[in-house]
């Protein structure tokens, strides 16, 4: 049975959850989700693939379940891949997991919708300096941590990678520049090398591109 993932390319959170499906070696296919046509906030939407209104959403025959870090433990319920080695690496994996969505991700997301999907005069200049600050804090934490480490947790790739990596492959500007982090750049490159490794444009329908 195939697994259907409702996703769109603009989206990192997304984007968590199709890379480790596309490398688990799951059968699955994506489901664009129109976002900017405002498809999330339809009652349609909320009623039948997902009352939280937002993506990604993972349906596996009559089961479904949304959220990036969930849609991760999924996965390696069902194939034992990309998951600690022990308790101890599990518990860690979700610290970083849970530390991104709220540190890494989260402003990164708001950066860049409010830099490059908003219109240029209506761009809050004093919120996207306030949330660059956060951001660069959060890549000071994530660069120390990659110091003489090849993955974040553990010898192998896990879903704290591919949970902190979610925004950091995207090409419009919202204040990470990947040169000036040496340790993140090695593990985004480290990531880049994995076999059957996409760019969010190639893995999920929908770019900017589509809509210009």
């Amino acid at each position: 049975m195939t697994i259907k993932l409702y996703c769109m390319g603009e989206s990192g959170n997304a984007y968590k959850a199709a890379l480790p499906l596309e490398l688990s070696g799951l059968k699955w296919e994506p489901i664009y989700v129109d976002f900017f046509g405002g498809e999330t906030r339809t009652d349609a939407f909320r009623a039948e693939v997902n009352s939280l209104g937002e993506v990604p959403v993972v349906v596996d025959g009559d089961y479904r379940i949304g959220q990036s870090g969930v849609i991760q433990a999924y996965i390696t319920d069902k194939t034992g891949k990309f998951g600690g080695k022990d308790r101890d690496e599990e518990l860690d994996i979700l610290r970083w997991v849970l530390w991104d969505n709220h540190k890494l991700s989260s402003p990164a997301g708001m950066t860049r919708f409010l830099m490059n999907f908003l219109a240029e005069d209506k761009r809050p200049a004093e919120a996207i300096a306030f949330t660059q600050g956060r951001l660069k804090a959060a890549y000071k934490t994530l660069d120390s941590h990659l110091t003489g480490r090849d993955w974040i947790v553990g010898d192998g790739v896990t879903h704290a990678d591919f949970s902190c990596c979610g925004y950091l492959f995207y090409p419009e500007p919202f204040g990470f520049v990947r040169a000036d982090w040496s340790n993140i750049d090695r593990w985004l490159s480290n990531i880049q090398a994995l076999p059957g490794w996409k760019h969010p444009y190639d893995l999920m329908p929908g770019s900017p591109a589509d809509r210009a």
